[in-house]
């Protein structure tokens, strides 16, 4: 995984008081009629108000603006019934499924309190094997929860922490060093010496009582953890199913930047937010964006919702509500893809709830802020093009654990850094840009680079 960035290197701030706006928000339908999926529902719910609207019966074809609400609509209904009740009440599918990631112990996520940090979801989603990484990495991330508590008890805490890992690594170095791929040993010893030599120094720093210094030098140790843990992934897991082989698939995981400039906030006037694809879990949903943003499709595009429930963009100028593929002149529609924890395929075109999974987890949970997944048509699970959303609330979990969107929405990536500026977003804030950091490599049939 790429070193992340600095939340105030990639952020420009203006010095001027916080101000707050109400941004103008439209109506679902904007005065069309409903289409057939709201028959059943019998309301809508309106961008303009936190009120649902009832609507007559007359239903038809509703134009391209009217389906992107469509989109909108479904996403909000399900947070809210989600955050009001925590138990998913609607008895229709949700417009976009997600999907998981690859977790071997699979203890870690459904004991205890959810993971909420992307990046220990993205460590915990890689398909490795190695208990003896897992012992170094948990006590590193519990750091976080040690600096939560006040006084001087903290730093006894973090320091216990520590001394953990670091026997953790010393007894398990063998068994750490045996589990990475053999083009990557030398690459995994350099990191692990790196590992041990930070673990020194983050208890040098607890000795002279730095509080301030801790969390920064965690954040490099779990990033060490993470490098070598993909370094334990030789090759790709397994085969995409034949008829979705051709498509653009990400094997493996890519890092993009993304340069947002914010308009009308004295506070913010643009913003990188970094964004790590998994295509361990999600090649082909992943794939798919990442030939996108090769393609530079996103770049010089608008933010077109943000109602702080989501962050919505990806519906393209004219009436297509997708990428329309050049050789095909039609628009490159991928599957629902979703990865269930303990499985070792995704499952294609269908969400967890019509195939009757309901206790599942999804190995890319909706656990994070900023969890970015595909946004597709009500009532066609294959239907995910283009359009993608940020997750800006900590979504409820159901009785069993699992999150109100999990098994409904392709998940496919996490906003690693500057996650928090995503709920500043506004609609008609402008994407200048996506670009690669990392592991464009890892992109199978790019068809950017298909002439044509």
């Amino acid at each position: 995984m790429a070193a992340l960035l600095s939340s105030q290197s990639q952020c420009r701030f203006s010095a001027a008081a916080p101000r707050s706006s109400v941004s103008a928000r439209r109506s679902c339908f904007d005065g069309h009629r409903r289409p057939l999926w709201f028959r059943r529902l019998g309301f809508c719910c309106s961008s303009s108000s936190s009120r649902f609207r009832t609507l007559d019966s007359g239903w038809g074809d509703v134009p391209k603006k009217n389906s992107f609400h469509l989109k909108e609509c479904a996403i909000s209904i399900a947070l809210a019934i989600g955050l009001v009740t925590g138990v998913p009440t609607l008895d229709w599918p949700a417009h976009a499924s997600p999907l998981g990631p690859v977790l071997p112990d699979l203890s870690v996520l459904i004991s205890g309190p959810p993971i909420k940090d992307p990046g220990a979801l993205l460590r915990y989603a890689l398909p490795i094997n190695n208990k003896a990484i897992r012992e170094v990495q948990k006590p590193l991330e519990d750091i976080t929860d040690s600096l939560k508590i006040s006084g001087v008890r903290a730093l006894d805490l973090v320091q216990r922490n520590v001394r953990q890992a670091s026997r953790a690594l010393s007894q398990g170095r063998t068994l750490i060093l045996s589990s990475v791929a053999e083009s990557k040993k030398e690459h995994g010893q350099v990191l692990v010496d790196k590992l041990a030599a930070g673990m020194e120094e983050l208890q040098r720093i607890i000795e002279e009582r730095d509080r301030d210094a801790i969390a920064p030098k965690q954040k490099e140790l779990l990033q060490y953890v993470g490098d070598v843990e993909e370094d334990m992934v030789d090759g790709f897991p397994y085969e995409v199913p034949e008829e979705y082989s051709s498509l653009p698939l990400l094997k493996g995981r890519a890092t993009v930047d993304m340069k947002v400039k914010v308009k009308d906030n004295p506070n913010i006037q643009d913003c990188v937010f970094r964004i790590v694809l998994d295509g361990y879990n999600a090649p082909v949903t992943a794939g798919n964006f990442l030939d996108l943003v090769e393609r530079h499709f996103y770049d010089g595009m608008e933010i077109q919702r943000a109602d702080g429930f989501v962050v919505q963009t990806g519906d393209p100028e004219g009436p297509a509500e997708g990428f329309i593929d050049p050789s095909t002149e039609k628009i490159r529609s991928i599957p629902l893809e979703i990865m269930v924890a303990g499985d070792k395929t995704p499952v294609y075109g269908a969400t967890l709830e019509e195939l009757g999974r309901y206790k599942a987890q999804t190995r890319l949970p909706f656990n994070a802020f900023g969890t970015m997944a595909m946004a597709r048509d009500e009532f066609d699970d294959n239907s995910a093009s283009s359009q993608v959303f940020w997750l800006l609330k900590e979504s409820e979990l159901t009785p069993s654990n699992a999150n109100i969107l999990d098994g409904r929405y392709a998940v496919f990536g996490y906003v690693t850094e500057n996650e928090d500026y995503l709920a500043d977003l506004k609609v008609g804030d402008v994407i200048e840009s996506i670009q690669v950091v990392s592991g464009l490599d890892n992109l199978v049939n790019p068809s950017y680079k298909i002439v044509g």
